[in-house]
């Protein structure tokens, strides 16, 4: 007899809203997979750059996206990553964090053919007893039908801080560039970034880590979901 269906809690916000802090804590606190669907874009950018095709043109991203084989797994290794990133068997888990990649994801994730691509992957790596899928269109897109969907924010000054903190980058040189992605992300004709109607919407803003985590357990624990 087949199991129940893994619990699937969405997790999506803006850049620096807490979602890669909080997201692997909730996972471990409940004995979850989680995964910063991030990392696909990174994938499928890394692949583009290898095979010489620009970055401008999502049609032949997207036909590498739906040809290549993409599979995430829960890390085999203790050298930074969250995930195994695999690509046509290849493991690029480190690859894909390369400065060329970083300069490169946010034009290859903004192509609607590209973010549809990648839908299946983002789907496919689900698995019991429950997934912690973390983005910026998780709940709208990829798993509307997640029991929970859960909206970390702040305030962009307060993310841009925290950014800062971690990279030692100018503040005022993070700001600017924090409130253009938001601009970007929130305003793409695709898949903009915005919580689903049923989302509970948290507000990070001089909150703790483990306070978050937490209140997400206990909205978790409070819909049915095992661990």
């Amino acid at each position: 007899m087949a199991g129940p269906p893994p619990f699937v809690i969405a997790l999506d916000g803006p850049a620096a809203s807490g979602k890669s802090t909080v997201g692997p804590a909730v996972a471990e606190r409940m004995g979850y997979f989680y995964l910063d669907t991030g990392v696909l874009y990174r994938a499928i950018t890394l692949a583009a750059i290898s095979h010489g095709v620009a970055l401008d043109d999502g049609e032949a991203i997207a036909h590498l996206a739906r040809t290549v084989c993409l599979e995430v797994h829960p890390p085999t290794r203790d050298d930074g990553r969250q995930v195994d990133v695999l690509m046509d068997g290849q493991d690029v888990s480190l690859e894909i964090r390369q400065p060329a990649v970083d300069r490169g994801v946010s034009a290859a994730s903004a192509h609607q053919s590209v973010r549809a691509a990648l839908g299946a992957p983002q789907r496919g790596a689900i698995r019991a007893p429950g997934t912690i899928l973390a983005g910026r269109d998780i709940g709208t897109v990829i798993v509307p039908e997640a029991p929970l969907k859960v909206w970390l924010t702040a305030s962009v000054e307060e993310r841009a801080r925290r950014r800062s903190a971690q990279t030692g980058e100018d503040l005022a040189a993070v700001l600017g560039a924090m409130r253009q992605r938001d601009h970007v992300d929130g305003t793409r004709a695709v898949a903009p970034m915005k919580p689903a109607v049923d989302a509970v919407e948290i507000v990070t803003d001089g909150l703790a880590p483990e306070q978050i985590v937490e209140e997400i357990v206990a909205l978790a624990r409070s819909r049915g979901a095992p661990g």
